[in-house]
Order: C-alpha cells, then structure tokens, then sequence
C-alpha cells in the first residue's frame, strides 16, 4: 500500500482516516495529566499537607487552646469579616466600574483602565505605606474625615479600605471579558418590547453576568483573606481591634511557636476553603438556573 493510500483508508473498523484525525499541539491526557497533577501537587498540596500535619503535632486539647483562643478568634473575625466586606464593595463598584469601561468611549478611556490594574503591578508594602500616608488622621483625606469623628486609619475600616484596593483589579477584570461580549443588541430589543432600565439590567444583563461577579468575588475574598503587606500598616495592629489572622501567625513565628503558627493557618485553611466551596455551589446553581432558562 502506497503513502497516499494509507492516510487515506481508515486505521481500524469505524474509525476515520489519519489525516482526519484532529492533531494537537500538546502531548496526550497521559502525560499532561501526570505534569499537572506532580506540579500542583508540589506547588499546592504538598505545603497544605504540611501545614495540617504540623498543627495535628499539638494534640486536641493545645491545638483548640492556641487556634481557638480569645485573641486568636478575634483576629479570624476581623480577616473574614473585613475581607467579605470589601469584597462586596468591590462587587457593587467593580461593576459600576466595568460598565462605564465597556459600554462608554471617554478621554482617558486607556488611563483609567490601567489605573484598575496598578494593585497588581504595585508592592503590597508600598500601597499600605500609600494608603496609611492619605488616609491617617494627618493624611490629605484622613485629616478632615477626622475632623468630622471618621478615623479609618488604625481601626478595623483601614483594613476594609486596604483590602478594597487590592482586591478590586478581579472583580473587574473577571466580569469585564464577559460583559464586553455581551452586545447592546439585546438591550436595544428588551427596550423595544417597553422594559425599563431597571428591568433591563435585572432580567437581561445581570443573569449573564453573575457568574463573573460572583467568581471576582469569590477572587476578591480569598486574595483579602490572606493579605498581610498592605493592611499592617493602616491597621494599627491592636490585639483583638485591628490584629488580622495572618499577622498573629507571623507574631506567633517570632516567638518561634511553629506550631501555634500552624494552627492558626490550619483553621484559616478550613474556614477559606468552607467559605469558597460554598461560592462555588452558589455558581453552580447560578449556571444551572440561566441553561434551565
């Protein structure tokens, strides 16, 4: 059988000619699987895994004394809280945001959009120094709102506001993409049929983008919860005011208590991944309700 008639003729019962078959860059399932798995693995679990191991080393009872503890609890509730609120923030105004960079043309159009994305390219040190430099009691925003009894600065609001900061490029950049796609033919029709603004965005648009939002929310949260650059130095770092989970472990690994460290990092690894997990579903649902539709 000649070359020509061998890509020709088919491999096998049922099966299509060789130069039929779909070609691919990358290597097959095997082997991309095993480097995906080793790498994230390397990358990912294995100091998850460590992390547990090492705070299963207290025993029950020195494990809920120190991951537990007064000072502990309150830091947990400050990180979580602070970092749900800020993403919220950022979902509410990250949309604002979104919508006047896709659907409107404006001078400064390109400086604006750039200006989203600087959190990403700026050193958590530098943007908590920034932001501890406008927003203290002297500073060029905070001086006046102190004037008027609204410190953020050195309360538990500066960590909102830092996080705020630095979480606000996923929102944006997650939802933008998929509302970008989204032409304002629609919008145009459900007009057309007599549907107001408000409906238009609440029955058209906002069922289209939701997954986005929530998974730039989901982004926002996770990337709040573990900060630690950019809030210490608006905080205050009080304890049990302004003590944020990630610098109580820092704290406890200074006093060379690895485990105590540990614990802390374990119980934040539970509630984040809780936390997330529960997101997801909510995105699930979200996707099944808009194909159900």
């Amino acid at each position: 059988m000649t070359t020509a008639s061998a890509l020709l003729a088919p491999a096998g019962p049922g099966r299509r000619p060789r130069w039929l078959r779909r070609r691919v860059a990358m290597p097959g399932l095997g082997l991309t699987l095993g480097v995906t798995l080793t790498w994230l693995g390397l990358l990912v679990l294995l100091p998850i895994a460590a992390v547990v191991v090492r705070s299963l080393g207290l025993g029950p009872a020195h494990f809920a004394a120190v991951a537990f503890s007064p000072r502990a609890l309150a830091a947990y509730r400050l990180s979580f809280g602070a970092a749900l609120a800020a993403a919220a923030i950022n979902g509410i105004f990250g949309l604002l945001i979104v919508w006047v960079l896709v659907r409107y043309r404006f001078p400064g159009k390109r400086l604006a959009s750039a200006l989203v994305d600087l959190p990403f390219a700026l050193p958590t040190a530098v943007a908590g120094i920034a932001l501890t430099a406008i927003y203290a009691n002297t500073g060029i925003v905070g001086a006046p709102l102190a004037s008027i009894g609204l410190r953020l600065a050195y309360n538990p609001s500066g960590v909102v506001l830092a996080l705020v900061f630095i979480g606000l490029p996923f929102v944006v950049r997650t939802v933008e993409p998929v509302l970008a796609d989204l032409g304002q033919d629609i919008e145009e029709a459900a007009a057309t049929l007599g549907a107001s603004r408000l409906a238009v965005f609440r029955r058209v648009l906002l069922p289209e983008i939701m997954p986005a939002l929530l998974t730039g929310f989901a982004l926002a949260f996770a990337r709040g919860v573990g900060e630690y650059g950019s809030v210490i130095f608006i905080a205050g770092n009080m304890p049990y005011k302004s003590e944020i989970a990630p610098l109580l472990i820092v704290t406890q690994l200074e006093q060379f208590d690895y485990e105590g460290a540990t614990a802390i990092a374990a119980v934040m690894l539970v509630v984040s991944f809780a936390m997330l997990a529960v997101i997801n579903l909510i995105q699930a649902r979200e996707r099944r309700w808009r194909d159900g539709a």
